[in-house]
C-alpha cells in the first residue's frame, strides 16, 4: 500500500484595508505544520485571482520560509494567458517549491490541444515539478482524461488535481495514474478523501482542512497505518462538517469565513468577493459548534 499525503490549499489572510497578512497566514502555516499537512499556495481557497503577480510572488516567498522544510509547499501558477502562468512558474521555481500546479485557464475556452500546448510549455520552462489542476466549474476548461494521458508523458508533469466532483473521471484519472510511472492523483473533493486513497491516489489537496487540520491529518494517517475503521471515522467527521458549511453557499467562502469566525485575524476576502454577513456568521457559528470547532458559552465563561 502506497503511503498518502495530505495538502491544505491555504486561505490566505488579508488585513482590513484588504492588503494580505503576512504574519496572520504564517500563523495559518504554523497550523497546518502542526498537524502535520502539506500546504498548496495561492489556490482557489488562498483567493488566488485576487492576488498580483508580486504578491503570488512575496506570499510564496513567505510560505515556504514559515513551514521551513517541515512540510511540503507547491503553489498554484496558473492564469489565463501561457505568458504569465511561465513567468509566475519561474518566479516559484527560483524560490524552491515542492512542486507547481496549473489551474486550467479561465475566461479563454480552450481546445485539449490547447491544453497539451499551456501545460507542455510551462513544464518545458521550470525545474520544479508541475502539477495539472483540474476545476472546471470555476474555470469552463476541462482536462479530459485521455488529455491527461497524453501530459503524464511529459517527463516534467507529475500529476494532476482533480477538483471536478466527478467520481467517474477521478476513477479515468486513477487509472491514468495506474498505467504511467509518475504520475500522481491528489482529490480535491473533502468528501472523497478516504475514498481516494483506497483507489490509488496519491492524496487530496483539501480546502475545508483549513477549517479541520486535524481531522484531514487524521483520516490520511489513519489510513497509512491500516487503520481504515479510524479513517472512515475521521472522514464521516469531515464530510459531516463539509455538507453542513457548504449548505451555506460557495465552499471557499464558507471555509474563509468559518476560519475568521475561529480566528478574525484571517480576515474577509478581497472585493466583490462575499461580504460579512452577521446573519450567516450566526448560521456558521452554530455550526463550529455542534462539530465541536468552538468552545459553548459555558465552556468560554469557563
Amino acid at each position: 500500500m502506497r503511503t498518502a499525503e495530505s495538502y491544505v490549499a491555504l486561505v490566505t489572510c488579508f488585513n482590513a484595508d484588504e492588503s494580505i497578512n503576512y504574519p496572520a497566514t504564517r500563523a495559518q502555516v504554523r497550523r497546518q505544520v502542526a498537524a502535520g499537512n502539506n500546504i498548496l499556495c495561492a489556490g482557489t481557497n488562498g483567493d488566488f485571482t485576487a492576488l498580483t503577480f508580486e504578491e503570488k510572488v512575496t506570499l510564496t516567498e513567505q510560505v515556504v520560509e514559515e513551514a521551513a522544510g517541515k512540510v511540503k509547499v507547491i503553489v498554484n501558477a496558473g492564469m489565463p494567458a501561457t505568458y504569465e502562468t511561465v513567468q509566475l512558474a519561474k518566479a516559484f521555481d527560483r524560490i524552491g517549491v515542492a512542486g507547481i500546479a496549473v489551474i486550467t485557464p479561465f475566461f479563454i475556452a480552450c481546445t485539449q490541444d490547447g491544453l497539451v500546448r499551456h501545460f507542455s510549455t510551462v513544464a518545458d520552462a521550470v525545474n520544479s515539478p508541475v502539477y495539472l489542476y483540474d476545476i472546471p466549474a470555476r474555470t469552463q476548461n476541462h482536462i479530459e482524461p485521455e488529455t491527461a494521458r497524453t501530459l503524464a508523458a511529459h517527463g516534467n508533469i507529475a500529476g494532476i488535481k482533480d477538483s471536478g466532483g466527478k467520481k467517474d473521471t477521478l476513477e479515468a484519472y486513477l487509472q491514468v495514474s495506474k498505467e504511467t510511472t509518475g504520475f500522481d492523483v491528489y482529490s480535491g473533493p473533502d468528501s472523497l478523501v478516504l475514498w481516494s486513497c483506497q483507489n490509488g491516489a496519491k492524496g487530496c489537496i483539501s480546502g475545508l482542512g483549513n477549517v479541520m487540520p486535524d481531522v484531514l491529518a487524521g483520516i490520511v494517517g489513519a489510513f497509512n497505518a491500516g487503520d481504515m475503521d479510524e479513517a472512515a471515522r475521521q472522514q464521516d467527521r469531515f464530510t459531516a462538517l463539509r455538507t453542513d458549511l457548504y449548505a451555506l453557499g460557495y465552499p471557499p467562502a464558507m471555509v474563509k469565513r468559518a476560519l475568521y469566525v475561529m480566528d478574525s485575524s484571517v480576515g474577509a476576502s478581497r472585493q466583490p468577493a462575499l461580504l460579512p454577513d452577521p446573519a450567516q456568521d450566526a448560521q456558521i457559528t452554530a455550526i463550529l459548534k455542534a462539530h465541536d470547532l468552538l468552545p459553548t458559552e459555558q465552556e468560554a465563561l469557563s
